[in-house]
């Protein structure tokens, strides 16, 4: 270590203490922040609950100029920086569901360079208003935070077809900048697998960047799949299970907004203080289910997905997956609610026997739904300009900008810059298919955890690439370890 890295390495030390009033830095937190200070590029890979929000809020505050976090959803975003701002930090927030004497306030805070931290979705970083601000040559921006960086390769293909883009961001904007501007941009994950890692390297354009990867393993977190046999054996065991809770917090995640519902009036009935969450609830309502939960008001939250990053309560004792998650990456996020304050937490996971074909139906369901998104947007890129913006193509076709993502995805489109692009109908044509194969692939992974013979941990271990660590690999505390 060099005296200037030891310096420096003090400081962040000092400033940990007097902010967050923690001793000393989680390894690897401490190498983690240093790569983000001497601006290189990072992928990052840390456990749910790993401390990762950390090693770039730090960074961020120690530097002058502005450092963009980039976040998938309002909740997650919301989490970060109220923290932040409750210790008189100069950060925010942008989103599409804030008031309008809320977003001019942000703005001038961006324009007039009072923010370190300026939190913000990859479709907000895009948006007019935003973009023209940053592009202003004397605001100073160190660098590109991606949190939860496998949405990426997840939502970008069609979900969110603005993750696609954001490797054409830092180009763009080093146009605006003084010729000796350095943008770093760092990936953050807790669930990325090889091939994971290596599509978000390629689609943000990480420059050779450090990579830390930690074993997803949690000592504290029990895994238990078990099977029943019919829908009524399904509901009547997990009112079983939390009956068994004794009042502790926890959450069940279900694959529909109409389960959450229908499970919610039932539990309820019962006396049960919960409330059904989905993406189909206004936005009011949601951060009111959010804060209910984390005060305890709610004992439990039957969720779908959207409840699946950025809510933090400590205590967590349990989840629950009424059905069983179609991606592993999916599944690794929402276990990795519980247990945050490194005390014992269970995740049950329900899966139907041969009786009851519900499960199976799903399954083929959701990839009879990858197929036709796939098969129409292929359809759909053939009617497309080939040079031309994403905002005249979403305008004159419905699906425009995530036939967009596919092509770029397949090799064919390249972006000139964040709103332009440009295809070459005839390059890599062949990758369609891989495209297509690889998207109903994907719920291999979870397939095959829930078909093990082994440890669970093991199965996460390997299907996460943690392949010397995965050899012999015996958790002692999941229900196959527990069997032997």
């Amino acid at each position: 270590m060099t005296a200037s890295t030891a310096s420096s390495l003090a400081q962040t030390r000092s400033l940990l203490q007097h902010l967050w009033g923690y001793p000393d830095f989680r390894p690897p937190q401490g190498d983690v922040i240093q790569t983000l200070l001497t601006g290189q590029d990072a992928l990052i890979i840390l456990p749910t609950g790993g401390g990762k929000s950390l090693c770039f809020q730090l960074p961020a505050l120690m530097q002058t100029g502005l450092t963009l976090v980039i976040s998938p959803l309002v909740a997650l975003m919301e989490n970060q920086v109220q923290d932040l701002q409750q210790r008189r930090l100069p950060a925010a927030l942008l989103h599409s569901e804030m008031a309008s004497v809320d977003r001019k306030k942000v703005l001038w805070a961006l324009e007039t360079q009072q923010l370190r931290l300026l939190y913000l979705s990859p479709e907000t970083l895009l948006s007019a208003p935003v973009w023209q601000r940053l592009c202003v040559p004397n605001l100073k921006i160190n660098g590109l935070i991606v949190d939860e960086a496998h949405c990426v390769a997840q939502w970008g293909e069609t979900f969110r077809p603005a993750y696609y883009r954001l490797g054409a961001v830092r180009p763009a904007l080093l146009q605006h900048k003084p010729p000796t501007t350095r943008l770093a941009i760092a990936a953050f994950t807790a669930t990325a697998d090889p091939t994971t890692q290596d599509t978000i390297e390629r689609i943000l354009g990480l420059d050779h960047p450090h990579r830390v990867r930690l074993s997803p393993y949690r000592s504290n977190l029990f895994l238990t799949v078990q099977s029943i046999s019919t829908p009524r054996g399904r509901r009547q065991r997990l009112i079983q299970f939390i009956g068994s809770q004794f009042r502790q917090s926890g959450l069940v995640y279900v694959r529909t907004r109409h389960d959450s519902e229908a499970l919610a009036i039932e539990l309820k009935q019962q006396g049960h203080a919960t409330a059904a969450y989905h993406a189909g609830l206004a936005a009011n309502d949601r951060r009111q289910i959010e804060q209910d939960w984390l005060k305890g008001t709610l004992q439990f939250v039957i969720c779908t997905n959207a409840f699946g990053m950025g809510i933090s309560k400590p205590n967590v004792r349990w989840i629950v997956h009424y059905h069983a998650p179609f991606l592993l990456s999916e599944y690794v996020q929402e276990i990795g609610r519980a247990g945050r304050d490194g005390k014992p937490a269970i995740a049950l996971m329900l899966i139907s026997s041969w009786l009851d074909p519900d499960d199976k139906t799903r399954w083929n369901f959701f990839q009879q739904q990858m197929r036709s998104q796939i098969q129409s947007a292929q359809k759909l890129a053939q009617a497309i300009p080939p040079h031309g913006s994403v905002a005249s193509v979403s305008k004159q076709f419905k699906e425009g900008a995530k036939s967009l993502s596919l092509l770029y995805k397949t090799g064919t489109l390249s972006w000139l810059d964040p709103f332009h692009y440009e295809i070459n109908r005839h390059k890599n044509n062949g990758n369609r298919n891989n495209t297509h194969n690889a998207a109903v692939n994907s719920v291999q992974p979870m397939q095959t955890y829930l078909s093990t013979k082994n440890c669970r941990w093991q199965s996460l271990l390997s299907a996460f690439g943690c392949d010397e660590e995965a050899k012999s690999f015996c958790c002692g505390h999941c229900d196959l370890c527990r069997k032997r």
